[in-house]
């Protein structure tokens, strides 16, 4: 039975909401991405204690946050053929113990390259979950659902970032960077654990020949759609800007007029559940206007927040990183549902169309967030917003340019 087959049959188009197998999908994705994105981002907050602790300035610091990125980038290419032959499942729980074992490494390296080592490693492992989580919902969930449940998972992301960053910096504060990244070790085994328990085996997985030619034959088909290549831009844009933000922030806030330590400097890391409510919001938005309308208001969003973030009064800038946060995540949501959707409108392989969208967006977080380090011990915070405004200028055509993209089905 062919795959357009299953989904053309009433009985097998997905887990229903309202359903127990439906909740179980959603609860575990979204601790899966708390478990893979608050290791991800378990040093940001830290940058300026390392910095101190290993005698390295600002742009090194952000090479345990680049390299990451890098790596997983780079594994993002390969785990997505991986997927389509060894299954959704079975990839997502390796990657995520892999990741909670590396993680926990980290703690105990060392010395400074050997932390770079263990982080980019980390970085390898944690693909997994991102490279096929959009394709799993896509498969085993109902159509009508995926936008929103994609909006969900991503929420999910947004709150594992905000907890890496936020577990980290209180731990950090108290015993040292140490403590701080096995305590975020800690939080990536309970959500280990939780997703091994939740998350149901694939019912609706067809798996597809290890071969190199087809592999390649995939990889050309995802690169052949003008509209796949714009978003992948919109999300290594998008990326970069913010991890360049979020990447300096603590900087920023260590120096006048502010003087924060890191523990009350990572405070500002709570509006990232602004980003889960946003993603969530956006994938509503999506289902009911299309993905056309609302991807540039995310943009809009954005760039308001990065010149909101100018002004030297506290509570303007955190305003501005707030709306920054709630762009960022809108656009990021609603491309990740869109990325699986064109791409099986179209006859592209969903996971690999996923992965190259990953790997642009996590060699964009990569090579910006590391300019907007050196940006920042250079121009400071104006030329960090410079940069910012205008990746999201070039996001914003990108945006513009795909509503003028034929479609190819409904808001796809």
């Amino acid at each position: 039975m062919t795959t357009l087959q299953i989904q053309a049959e009433p009985t097998a188009r997905g887990h229903l909401p309202g359903t127990r197998a439906y909740r179980r999908v959603v609860i575990a994705l979204f601790l899966g991405g708390v478990a893979t994105f608050s290791l991800i981002y378990s040093t940001q907050a830290l940058l300026p204690e390392l910095a101190t602790s290993f005698h390295v300035g600002a742009s090194s610091s952000a090479l345990t946050m680049s390299l990451t990125t890098l790596g997983l980038g780079m594994a993002l290419l390969v785990a997505g053929p991986i997927s389509d032959v060894v299954g959704r499942t079975r990839l997502i729980h390796a990657s995520l113990l892999a990741s909670t074992v590396l993680g926990l490494a980290c703690a105990a390296a060392p010395t400074w390259p050997s932390l770079l080592l263990l982080r980019f490693l980390s970085g390898v492992a944690l693909a997994g979950l991102p490279a096929v989580a959009t394709a799993y919902l896509r498969e085993e969930l109902d159509p009508s659902t995926h936008a929103r449940v994609t909006g969900l998972y991503i929420g999910g992301t947004a709150i594992g970032g905000m907890t890496g960053r936020l577990v980290t910096g209180a731990v950090a504060d108290v015993a040292g960077w140490r403590s701080a990244l096995l305590a975020a070790g800690v939080v990536g085994i309970a959500c280990t654990l939780a997703v091994r328990l939740l998350l149901p085996a694939s019912q609706h997985f067809v798996p597809q020949g290890p071969q190199v030619r087809a592999i390649l034959e995939r990889t050309r088909r995802s690169m052949a759609d003008p509209a796949l290549l714009a978003l992948y831009g919109v999300g290594g844009c998008a990326a970069g800007v913010q991890l360049a933000i979020m990447n300096t922030i603590g900087f920023r806030l260590e120096a006048a007029p502010f003087h924060f330590g890191v523990g009350v400097a990572s405070l500002i890391f709570l509006v990232y559940p602004i980003g889960s409510l946003s993603s969530a919001t956006f994938g509503r938005l999506a289902d009911r206007y299309g993905r056309r309308a609302v991807l540039p208001i995310g943009c809009l969003l954005a760039v308001a927040g990065a010149l909101l973030s100018l002004p030297t009064a506290l509570g303007t800038m955190i305003a501005g990183i707030a709306l920054l946060v709630a762009g960022f995540f809108g656009i990021h949501g609603v491309v990740s549902g869109w990325i699986p959707a064109r791409a099986h409108a179209g006859g592209v392989p969903t996971a690999q169309a996923a992965s190259l969208y990953l790997f642009a967006y996590y060699l964009g977080a990569s090579v910006f967030g590391d300019s907007g380090s050196w940006t920042w011990s250079h121009y400071q915070w104006h030329g960090v917003v410079v940069l910012a405004v205008g990746l999201l200028t070039v996001t914003t055509v990108l945006a513009v340019l795909l509503r003028r993209t034929p479609a190819l089905g409904a808001g796809r």
